[in-house]
């Protein structure tokens, strides 16, 4: 997944995904559309501008002991900065184009449903049957099974979830950012509406924008820039206030959980049992003693 990289083009080319990352913030929270636009736009065209002239060609070289005999074999070429920034473009330019407030109504759940479903197939679709280099794939099992340390961290997540959430959500009042909860329909719709955006979270963030960055930079670097989108995301959907302090070493772990798992599985295991919290806290705290689990 990583694909071919040269060290050379690495520092160049962070420039013109820096700005396309920063386009995230400009969407989601300062919500000025127009400048992410121009972000974008400045980011894949600074892209095209460092690799113009850069033969992207695999070379073709002959193996074997005689001219008459030899096996054509052809070397990988490499991946385009250009192309990766353009399909991770494509997704925040889709996911922009609906209001991210958490809301439960049918035409809210559609708009949900439609802008980040198309955020997640349009790149893959345009990677897999237009640039025809599978650069984004969706590894759902583990190369190996999950060992003590991977259980030990599910039981964690629950645990760090029960004891800090609560204190985050109805002492900075952010519960305040989803819609009140007080029948089982809307309870059963917001179990459903959060386990989605975080299926979603996953598929995006780690799977297409870590995954195409990493194709470029090193997994660290790569790993705060997907950051810097995943963040973005959340805060527009309501983890404001001092969220970030809670969202940024979270969306930087789960790149770091998929590096050490390859598991798509795995990662969104552990977010759904995150998100499970988020959805006890939200019911307790628009009503008061229905849930009575927590500390605060």
């Amino acid at each position: 997944m990583s694909g071919v990289r040269r060290d050379a083009a690495v520092w160049p080319g962070l420039a013109p995904a820096l700005i396309v990352c920063a386009a995230a913030p400009a969407f989601f929270v300062l919500r000025i559309a127009w400048l992410g636009w121009v972000l974008l736009a400045v980011g894949i065209g600074a892209a095209w501008f460092i690799e113009r002239g850069r033969s992207r060609h695999g070379e073709v070289v002959s193996m074997g002991a005689r001219r008459s005999t030899a096996r054509a074999i052809g070397i990988p070429q490499e991946p385009s900065l250009t192309r990766d920034l353009a399909l991770i473009a494509l997704g925040l330019l889709i996911v922009s184009v609906i209001p991210l407030a958490a809301e439960l109504d049918n035409p809210a759940m559609l708009r949900f449903t439609l802008a980040l479903g198309g955020a997640v197939a349009a790149p893959y679709l345009v990677s897999r049957y237009v640039f025809r280099d599978r650069a984004i794939s969706f590894p759902w099992r583990a190369r190996r099974p999950w060992g003590r340390l991977q259980w030990s961290w599910l039981i964690a997540v629950l645990i760090l979830g029960w004891l800090i959430l609560p204190f985050y959500f109805i002492t900075s009042g952010v519960y305040q950012n989803w819609p009140v909860v007080d029948s089982p329909e809307l309870i059963a719709r917001l179990f459903v509406g959060v386990g989605a955006v975080g299926i979603w979270d996953e598929l995006f963030f780690i799977c297409t924008v870590f995954a195409l960055l990493r194709r470029h930079f090193p997994d660290a670097l790569a790993n705060v820039l997907q950051a810097i989108v995943f963040v973005s995301f959340l805060w527009e959907l309501g983890y404001r206030a001092w969220g970030p302090v809670l969202t940024i070493p979270f969306a930087l772990l789960q790149g770091f959980i998929f590096l050490r798992t390859h598991s798509l599985g795995y990662v969104v295991t552990v977010h759904l049992l995150f998100d499970a919290v988020v959805f006890g806290v939200l019911v307790h705290a628009h009503n008061p003693g229905l849930l009575p689990i927590f500390l605060v």
